[in-house]
């Protein structure tokens, strides 16, 4: 199966290894990297925080002799909402334009630790609400693939950094799909972690700069690469729990495949590439079921989702309808998010995964106000957009952590699927989709 390709850049874990064998200097891969982003990024505006000169003294501190540190000498950029001392973390927003970061967040201090050079930061929606990477003070990110079209949001600086091989990898976050729809619209690797798993401190909104926050629910931080092993190293290296080294052998797996949602239609161009990956992955021995009586109300999931995604992203502030809701409310709700948890965990002790597509539609054209509050065209017809995140939260809010590779293409735009897994078998949901990477792309 094709799917689109941009770059023949080196990865994380190969650029670590050029330098580890005297290929290339730390200096001279951030030089490299440097030259590619004023190269590229011209005509997609995705790194909007340029910190150029830093990026060069820290990699001469590293000097030439490498060290059992995974990514020593690596360059990459980050999602504007994380903090990097002395830059600014403004989240989209003018007013907040001049929140210069004090200190690093702990998933940058945990990167630099690993031998990360960061180059900057990439561009996101205000208030990372949107699929869409677009806001007063950065302007507007452009797919690389197609320059008409959103690469998503919220992290959608930082797919398309990836995907246009400016950077070898990224970090990002997602609570309605931030890092797995960047990733479906841009044709690369993304993981939606388990919640809690990363830790997010230092990525609190300007609001709260210097105050300190909790870690919200729902949200969690994820990695984004072009390749599975990059991936599971950025994992690695930033999980705050232990991660167990799960064996997958993907040949005799039972696998859930979902291409259709009560809430939501599912565009063809989607459903085309998703039903190409199912007959591959039967010819290679994996059980592909289309339904299950095990899989909870996915239509009532999708409402109190919705609800309680909103709550989060509001901080409590009242609804549209002026309702505010209330600690008994709240409480209810972890009540309801915990029952749903446990449906997830019972219907995923019968499978091994849970195959679906990251978003009904592939990227979509720029607009002038939010996906969300706009409609999408959907097979022809026109779709509320917040419909799209009955995909986002299928994983969400049962806190479970999703793999999102590219499967395939439609119309030179890519097309990608969320491996689903248990709670905590993240690195088993990135060593599911490495193997069904193969099948495909072998």
């Amino acid at each position: 199966m094709a799917y689109p390709k941009l770059t023949d850049q080196p990865g994380a874990l190969e650029t670590a290894a050029a330098i580890a064998r005297g290929e290339m200097t730390p200096l001279e891969a951030t030089d490299a990297a440097i030259a590619r982003i004023e190269h590229l990024d011209a005509l997609v505006d995705a790194v909007v925080v340029c910190d150029f000169e830093r990026a060069r003294d820290a990699a001469k501190a590293l000097g030439t002799s490498p060290d059992d540190r995974p990514l020593f000498g690596v360059p990459m950029t980050i999602k504007e909402s994380f903090d990097i001392e002395g830059l600014p973390t403004c989240w989209g927003h003018e007013a907040y334009a001049d929140n210069i970061a004090k200190s690093d967040a702990m998933v940058v201090r945990k990167l630099k630790q690993a031998g990360v050079v960061f180059l900057g930061k990439t561009n996101v929606p205000p208030d990372l609400a949107d699929w869409q990477s677009n806001n007063p003070v950065y302007g507007r990110t452009h797919n690389p693939h197609d320059h008409e079209r959103s690469p998503g949001g919220s992290s959608g600086g930082s797919a398309a950094a990836v995907a246009a091989g400016m950077v070898p990898c990224e970090f990002g976050t997602d609570i309605g799909g931030s890092v797995r729809v960047p990733a479906h619209f841009c044709g690369v690797w993304g993981h939606k972690s388990s919640w809690g798993l990363i830790s997010k401190e230092g990525h609190d909104h300007p609001l709260m700069a210097g105050r300190g926050a909790h870690d919200g629910a729902l949200s969690i931080a994820g990695p984004l690469a072009r390749n599975s092993a990059d991936l599971a190293a950025l994992l690695r290296i930033t999980a705050s729990l232990p991660l167990e080294e799960q064996p997958v052998e993907l040949r005799g797996c039972r696998v859930l495949m979902l291409v259709d949602h009560p809430s939501c239609p599912t565009d063809d161009a989607v459903r085309g590439p998703m039903e190409a990956m199912a007959a591959e992955i039967e010819r290679a021995g994996v059980t592909v079921d289309r339904s299950s009586d095990l899989l909870p109300d996915l239509e009532k999931q999708h409402g109190d989702y919705m609800r309680m995604l909103n709550i989060a992203m509001a901080r409590g502030a009242p609804a549209k309808d002026g309702k505010r809701a209330s600690a008994t409310d709240w409480f209810n709700m972890l009540d309801i998010q915990a029952r749903n948890e446990m449906a997830w965990a019972h219907l995923l002790e019968t499978y091994d995964f849970v195959l679906a597509p990251p978003a009904p539609v592939l990227a979509v054209p720029h607009s002038d106000k939010r996906i969300f509050d706009g409609m999408i065209d959907i097979n022809g017809a026109e779709v509320p957009g917040a419909a799209g995140l009955c995909w986002a939260g299928l994983a969400t809010f049962p806190n479970l952590p999703a793999t999102v590779l590219p499967i395939g293409e439609t119309a030179g735009l890519p097309c990608g699927v969320q491996v689903m897994g248990p709670r905590w078998s993240d690195l088993a949901c990135i060593a599911a989709a490495e193997q069904i990477g193969e099948v495909l792309h072998s």
